[in-house]
């Protein structure tokens, strides 16, 4: 049975609509890893788990904040120029954008003692530790196949006049069909065949289409932090946070076909007739929520050029609030009805959806070291694993309340996602008493699993926005400077992001391989920061 439909069917028990399938693709969107914090941070690609001494360090490993000797309140500007280039065999598009962002403020407090803990700190943080920024468009051409055969491949079964409205019936919130289905169904995408449970999509033999697609991605991820940390000796640095999440992700996507003798639905023959056949897919959504976190760190230092760090950060625990709406605009005509060949056209739509849900995001796992050379430069190098094969979704019960494992979309999750790497590098040179150059390196591996990367896997997806996109490797190269006076301190980085990853229309099904599309991000942003030391 197609996935789709499994996913529809485990939830039916729980809500009362099919639209309210929260998906691992949700899990997987909303929970990205990027290199984000002060401009010293950045240059050095983030390689601040052994390090210490700065305002990002309440994000990464807490225990950096035991190595502060003086007190330390700091803020963070950035400007982001973004390309975005989308490619299929058959054409390539651009857009670009520039963004301007308020990205960190941060206080760190030191109490110096007597006796073997030294000194004990704490800190507050704000920090925008992701943004979902994104834009792509394209033109597909030839489809192979039609998203109106993807639909009617998961609606087979389904009794149609579940799907019809009346003045007592709403096929949306009274039944547990899949509300792709029923805006398809009545917006003449999918028809029956024979019976009522047995459906065709516009696609047949010898039909000629091509597809444009377009979506633009908004929202960001900003984190609230409160670190306490101490110094034992000057050997060992501890630190624990509490993290406070705020995730706002909206999507805004089109997705059209147009095609010539397609199977189309003739209203004034009551059958399925060949015909030229158009309709556009449009959908916005919105995931927003709240959670929270907790962050362990130690740093050890056995002697003075070397510094050895390690963290772990739970999951962020959240609760998300899941809002959206599609609508079809659709024109069929029917060959050999006249020389005017009168149109089947109009619009359908469905109610606006709203349901929450509960989602776990990733353990994290870093290890970091860094060593001190001569008296003028430091290298440090990190890993991290993100287990995003371990995310935990649940959903809505409306039998018993609460909230119960979605089954299905964690067993996605394990089908599609494992653990993502990276690897972090930054350098750092102390040129004159007052001036530091700095440079990085930053490395994320895919998260997706063999089976994801396949052209015929099978991806469920939520609402009625069968449209994902899957992210590859990211790469990230920054170079920075830092000027110090006194107790003020100004900090400059240049960073460029380079993200490729695929689009898909919708997922592939039955053999027959969905439209895609070939992404390329760039980002070359300049991060400031400064503050005061006292």
């Amino acid at each position: 049975m197609n996935r789709r439909i499994l996913l529809a069917l485990g939830t039916a028990a729980l809500v009362t609509a099919g639209a309210a399938a929260q998906s691992a693709v949700d899990a997987y969107t909303i929970t990205p890893t990027q290199l984000r914090g002060t401009a010293r941070f950045v240059s050095m690609g983030g390689a601040f788990t052994s390090l210490g001494s700065d305002l990002s360090c309440l994000t990464q490993n807490p225990a950096g904040i035991g190595m502060y000797r003086y007190s330390d309140i700091g803020l963070t500007f950035d400007a982001s120029i973004r390309s975005y280039k989308s490619s299929t065999n058959y054409q390539s598009s651009s857009n670009s954008e520039t963004k301007w962002n308020f990205d960190n403020f941060g206080y760190v407090g030191v109490a110096n003692l007597s006796g073997a803990l030294r000194s004990f700190q704490w800190g507050v943080s704000y920090s925008r530790i992701a943004s979902f920024e994104r834009m792509s468009s394209g033109y597909i051409n030839p489809s192979a196949t039609s998203l109106s055969n993807y639909v009617a491949s998961f609606t087979q079964g389904t009794n149609s006049g579940d799907m019809l409205s009346d003045d007592n019936y709403d096929p949306y919130y009274d039944s547990s069909v899949d509300w792709l289905s029923t805006l398809a169904y009545n917006s003449y995408m999918i028809s029956n065949t024979t019976g009522d449970e047995s459906y065709a999509g516009l696609y047949q033999n010898g039909t000629n289409g091509d597809a444009l697609y377009q979506m633009r991605e908004t929202g960001s991820i900003d984190e609230y932090n409160i670190d306490f940390g101490g110094n034992v000796s000057d050997v060992v640095y501890w630190g624990i946070g509490v993290g406070i999440m705020d995730v706002n992700y909206n999507s805004v996507s089109d997705y059209s076909e147009s095609m010539e003798n397609a199977l189309v639905y003739s209203p004034t023959r009551d059958a399925l007739v060949s015909g030229n056949a158009g309709f556009n897919l449009y959908n916005q959504r919105s995931i927003s929520g709240t959670g929270a976190n907790l962050k362990l760190g130690v740093i050890v230092r056995p002697i003075e050029q070397l510094r050895i760090g390690v963290a772990i950060h739970t999951p962020t625990w959240l609760h998300l609030n899941h809002q959206g709406y599609g609508q079809v605009d659709y024109n069929y005509s029917p060959y050999g009805e006249g020389s005017d060949r009168p149109t089947n056209s109009g619009t359908a739509d469905t109610p606006d959806y709203g349901y929450s849900s509960r989602l776990n995001t990733p353990w994290r796992f870093m290890l970091g070291a860094s060593t001190v050379i001569g008296s003028s430069a430091i290298v440090s190098v990190d890993y991290e694993r993100v287990a995003y094969g371990d995310m935990k979704l649940r959903q809505e019960g409306s039998f018993y309340g609460g909230y119960v494992d979605n089954t299905f979309a964690n067993e996605d999750v394990k089908n599609l996602f494992r653990a993502a790497n990276i690897v972090r590098v930054g350098l750092e040179y102390r040129i004159s008493r007052n001036f530091s150059a700095r440079a990085g390196y930053n490395w994320q591996s895919s998260a997706l699993t063999e089976a994801a990367k396949s052209p015929t896997a099978a991806v469920g997806t939520s609402g009625t926005d069968p449209s994902f996109i899957f992210n590859d490797a990211t790469n990230t190269f920054s170079l920075g400077l830092g000027y110090h006076y006194k107790s003020w301190y100004i900090d400059a980085a240049w960073q460029h992001v380079r993200r490729s990853g695929t689009y898909h229309a919708y997922t592939s099904f039955d053999g027959n391989i969905a439209p895609t599309a070939s992404l390329t991000d760039n980002y070359n942003n300049i991060v400031i920061s400064t503050g005061f030391r006292f």
